[in-house]
């Protein structure tokens, strides 16, 4: 599991500083302008990296299913790490120009090929390492990780606004949460170097692209629905939260991060919480229900900034909004995992989950800042995770979730038994071959 979370976690804590830190990047890196000007620049540099993922989907996500899940986990290691590299020692722009633009350009984009192949190969390696009947928990600690990632970018941010001023932290404070994530990459890579054993290519078997195109249309449709809201979800009520209610409801800089801090802490709790009740109830009964509370809860839980923009109300507002995130994105890993067999996983999570954050998570902070606090009196972020519920409950609907056809392929590639299989999957259905003409039962 550390092996696997070590790279999921670099690859937030990345994200979420450059989201937190995003004012101060912005006064260093990019050409002079007015605050809010300077501000959209730089999250539309980093939707950069989210443009970049679909590319390392493609690439590393074949190169894991055909060389094996942990020489492409050492390889997404050190990707991030060049992208951070280039960020922390990026001269600023007074001094080198466009160069400096150019530099953080190529760092989002390198950081963003990283975490296009880090999703799948490591959701992959969780939940087939997993043990029996415990798939569901494996694969929430990649979702964990993420709001391990968040606390950590959420406690320097704390301590830095506490520490520096606003001065200090614009000429050289913002560089430190960066240099913090360099100093975690050699940890990455000698967990991985234990998994990074290359295997064989196997011989005369189809190209991945072509059998998913082919065999899997339905899986990769679902997969795709169900990872709009999975990428939407967190980019806008977690990441994007502390700028928001900086910008729309008055609450101080320092609350916001205490309160990110708070909130990360229920996210994680509640993503292992999702993976365990996932594998007693079935991952797709759990999912619907989390979808159908992401559609209804957020506007009102936002809301309540609106009266009361103090710390403790931050905190609540924080904590109830990751609780909600945590029950969807904890199941999900498991949920998109189990539409595809082995010999495509890595590929297929990858694609259809990079394909739906390269446009609805990556690009959601620049939108939500250019479209303001409210549509018609909803809280835009609130509204933007409800549109993308839609697309991920019609998935959760489709006949590859409700019949659960090309679920019992992927849990006989997940859990390989001789006899038996009792494992919940994303239909509710348990496989066993002695069911009424081999079917699900």
């Amino acid at each position: 599991m550390a092996a696997a979370c070590i790279g999921n976690l670099l690859e937030w804590y990345d994200f979420s500083v450059y989201a937190l830190f995003a004012p101060y990047i912005a006064r260093a890196l990019l050409p002079p302008g007015d605050p809010l000007s300077q501000l959209a620049q730089s999250l539309l540099v980093f939707a950069l990296g989210a443009v970049a993922r679909p590319v390392g989907a493609l690439l590393l996500g074949q190169f894991a299913d055909r060389r094996g899940r942990g020489t492409a986990l050492m390889l997404t290691c050190l990707l991030m790490g060049a992208g951070t590299a280039l960020i922390l020692f990026d001269p600023p722009y007074a001094v080198a120009g466009r160069v400096s633009i150019l530099v953080l350009c190529l760092a989002r984009l390198l950081q963003g090929i990283s975490a296009g192949g880090e999703i799948g190969g490591a959701a992959a390696f969780l939940v087939e390492r997993a043990g029996r009947g415990r798939h569901g928990f494996a694969a929430s600690f990649l979702q964990a990780t993420m709001g391990l990632s968040n606390m950590l970018g959420a406690a320097v941010a704390a301590s830095l606004t506490a520490l520096l001023t606003d001065a200090q932290l614009a000429h050289w404070g913002w560089r430190v949460p960066f240099a913090i994530g360099l100093a975690i990459i050699p940890l990455g890579i000698v967990l991985r170097r234990n998994d990074a054993a290359p295997k064989p290519p196997a011989a005369a078997r189809p190209p991945i692209l072509r059998t998913l195109a082919r065999h899997h249309r339905g899986s990769l449709a679902a997969a795709l629905g169900l990872s709009l809201l999975w990428g939407a979800a967190p980019y806008a009520l977690v990441i994007y939260l502390p700028l928001y209610a900086q910008r729309f409801s008055g609450v101080t800089v320092h609350a916001s991060y205490v309160a990110s801090l708070a909130g990360n802490i229920a996210l994680v709790a509640g993503s292992l919480t999702a993976g365990a009740v996932a594998d007693r109830i079935g991952v797709r009964r759990l999912l619907i229900a989390a979808t159908l509370l992401l559609i209804v809860l957020p506007g009102p839980i936002l809301g309540v900034l609106k009266s009361d923009p103090g710390t403790a109300a931050m905190i609540a507002v924080a904590a109830g909004l990751c609780g909600l995130v945590a029950l969807f994105v904890g199941a999900a890993p498991l949920g998109i995992a189990g539409l595809f067999p082995a010999a495509v996983r890595a590929t297929g999570i990858a694609l259809s989950y990079n394909a739906a954050v390269s446009v609805f998570g990556g690009f959601a902070p620049a939108l939500l800042a250019s479209l303001g606090t409210a549509w018609h009196g909803v809280p835009s972020a609130a509204l933007y995770v409800a549109l993308a519920a839609l697309p991920a409950l019609a998935a959760l609907l489709s006949p590859p979730f409700r019949h659960g056809h090309a679920l019992s392929r992927a849990e006989k590639s997940i859990s390989p038994a001789p006899e038996s299989i009792s494992v919940r999957m994303p239909g509710d259905e348990t496989l066993a071959p002695a069911t009424r003409g081999g079917t699900l039962s």
